[in-house]
C-alpha cells in the first residue's frame, strides 16, 4: 500500500493517542442538563417583559428593548474575565459561581418593587452569570477532539431546547402567577444544578502535552496527507496539535457573524409574521419561531457526523442557508412559504452552530479553555448585541422586514469570505505544477 494512502490513517492515530483525563458520558450530559435547566428564566423570561415592566411603573414597557439586552452586555464583559479566573482557580468552582450568581439575580429580580432594582439584578446576572462559557469550559478542559465537539453539539442542543420549552411553561404558569414573581419561583433551576454539579470532579487546571512520539507522527505524517488531498477539503483543524492565532481570529470572527446573522431576525420576527399573515394565532406564531431550533434538536448529532473531517465546508453551506432563508423571510406571504423559509434557516442554523463546536474544539487544543470559551462567549453576546441595534434601527426605519435584509447581507458577505479564498488557493495549486519531493 502506498504511503499517500496509509498516511491520513497515520494522523488519526497519532492524535487519537494523546492523554487526556475525559468525562463519562453520564457527566458529559449532566452537564448539559443543568445548563438547560438553569437557562430557564434566562430564556424563558425575557420575551415577557413587555408584561413585567408595568408592574415596575414602566406603563408603557418603553425599556423593554434595552433591559432585554442589559444581561448579554454585562455578560460580555465579563464573560473573558470568569474564563482566565476559571483557568487560574478551578474550573468547577467557577462554574457553580455562575450557577450561584443566577440564583441571587433570578431572587433580586423576582421581588424587585421598582425599575431600578429589576435593572441591577439583569445587570447581576449578566455579570455573575455566563453558565454557557463556564459549562464549555469545564468540558474543555476534560475533553478533546470529536469527544469535545460533540459535547458542544450537545450544549448547543440544550441551549435550542430551553429556548423552545422555556417560553411555554412561562406562559402556562402566568394564569396563576405574573412572569415577575416567576423569576423568584424559577431560581431553584439555578441552585438544583448547582447541587447536581457539586458531585462532578474537578478537571485538572492544565492539560498533559502529547507524547512526543505521537507528535512526531503527526508533524510527520501532515505533509503526505495534505498532498493526497490536495484538490478536496483542507486538512480540519483537528490535525494540527494547536490551531494557529489566524485560525483563533477566524473563530471569533465567524462566531461574531453567525450570531449577528441568525439573531437578528428573531426580536421582530412575529411583527413580519402578523403583518405578512394577518389573523395568525400566537400559538402558530411561536411554532414558526422555534422551527429552526427544533430542526437543530433533530438533526445536529446527525451533522456532527457528517462534517466532522470538514468544518469549514459544513459553515460556509451553514452560511449560505441562512442568507437564503432569511432572504426568503422578505417574499413570504403564506404559512407554507414561511414554514419553508424557516426550516432552511433552521438547516443553516445547525450546519452553523455544529461546525463552529468543531473549530472550537480544534482551537481548544493546547490552550486554556476558560480563557478560550469566555473570549468565544463575548463576540457570541457581541454579536447579538448588535443584533439587537441593528434590528431595532432598521425595525424603525423601513419595517419588520430590513432586519432579514441586514442578516442576508451579513450571510451573503460571511459566504463570500470564506469561499474566495478558497477558490483561490485552488487556482494556484492547479496551476502550479507540484514540486518532487
Amino acid at each position: 500500500m502506498s504511503p499517500l494512502k496509509t498516511a491520513p490513517r497515520r494522523v488519526d492515530a497519532a492524535v487519537e493517542t494523546k492523554v487526556r483525563p475525559g468525562l463519562a458520558r453520564r457527566q458529559v450530559y449532566a452537564v448539559a442538563g443543568c445548563y438547560f435547566v438553569a437557562s430557564f428564566a434566562a430564556l424563558g423570561l425575557p420575551p415577557y417583559l413587555t408584561e413585567i415592566l408595568p408592574e415596575l411603573g414602566d406603563g408603557a414597557a418603553r425599556w423593554a428593548g434595552l433591559l432585554y439586552i442589559v444581561p448579554t452586555i454585562f455578560g460580555a464583559i465579563g464573560a473573558p474575565l470568569w474564563g482566565r479566573l476559571a483557568d487560574r482557580f478551578g474550573r468547577k468552582k467557577l462554574l457553580l459561581r455562575a450557577q450561584l450568581g443566577l440564583v441571587a439575580a433570578f431572587l433580586l429580580a423576582g421581588w424587585a418593587d421598582s425599575l431600578a432594582t429589576f435593572t441591577t439584578a439583569l445587570v447581576i446576572q449578566g455579570v455573575l452569570g455566563g453558565t454557557f462559557a463556564a459549562s464549555n469550559g469545564y468540558l474543555g478542559a476534560a475533553l478533546e477532539g470529536h469527544a469535545l465537539s460533540r459535547a458542544l453539539t450537545l450544549m448547543q442542543g440544550s441551549a435550542r431546547a430551553a429556548l423552545v420549552c422555556a417560553p411555554i411553561v412561562v406562559g402556562s404558569l402566568t394564569p396563576w402567577l405574573s412572569p415577575h414573581r416567576q423569576y423568584a419561583l424559577l431560581a431553584v433551576l439555578p441552585l438544583a444544578a448547582a447541587v447536581m454539579l457539586a458531585a462532578l470532579p474537578e478537571p485538572p487546571r492544565s492539560r498533559p502535552a502529547a507524547p512526543a512520539r505521537a507528535t512526531a507522527e503527526v508533524e510527520a505524517a501532515e505533509p503526505t496527507a495534505a498532498e493526497a488531498v490536495a484538490d478536496a477539503e483542507p486538512a480540519p483543524l483537528a490535525d494540527a496539535p494547536r490551531a494557529t492565532a489566524g485560525s483563533l481570529r477566524a473563530l471569533y470572527a465567524l462566531e461574531f457573524a453567525f450570531v449577528f446573522s441568525t439573531v437578528i431576525s428573531f426580536p421582530y420576527l412575529i411583527a413580519l409574521i402578523k403583518e405578512r399573515i394577518p389573523g395568525t394565532g400566537p400559538m402558530v406564531s411561536g411554532v414558526l419561531f422555534a422551527l429552526p431550533h427544533m430542526c437543530y434538536l433533530v438533526a445536529a448529532m446527525a451533522v456532527h457526523s457528517l462534517f466532522r473531517n470538514r468544518p469549514r465546508l459544513g459553515i460556509a453551506l451553514g452560511f449560505g442557508c441562512i442568507a437564503l432563508g432569511l432572504a426568503g423571510h422578505g417574499v413570504a406571504h403564506s404559512l407554507t412559504a414561511f414554514v419553508a423559509v424557516r426550516l432552511v434557516l433552521g438547516a443553516g442554523l445547525t450546519l452553523g452552530l455544529v461546525c463552529m463546536s468543531m473549530l472550537a474544539a480544534d482551537c481548544a487544543r493546547g490552550r486554556a479553555p476558560g480563557g478560550l470559551f469566555g473570549s468565544i462567549e463575548f463576540f457570541s453576546k457581541a454579536g447579538a448585541v448588535a443584533a439587537g441595534l441593528a434590528a431595532a434601527a432598521g425595525n424603525d426605519w423601513f419595517g419588520p422586514t430590513a432586519p432579514v435584509v441586514t442578516g442576508t447581507a451579513i450571510a451573503l458577505v460571511t459566504v463570500a469570505a470564506i469561499a474566495v479564498p478558497r477558490l483561490s488557493r485552488t487556482l494556484r495549486t492547479r496551476r502550479s505544477p507540484r514540486c518532487p519531493r
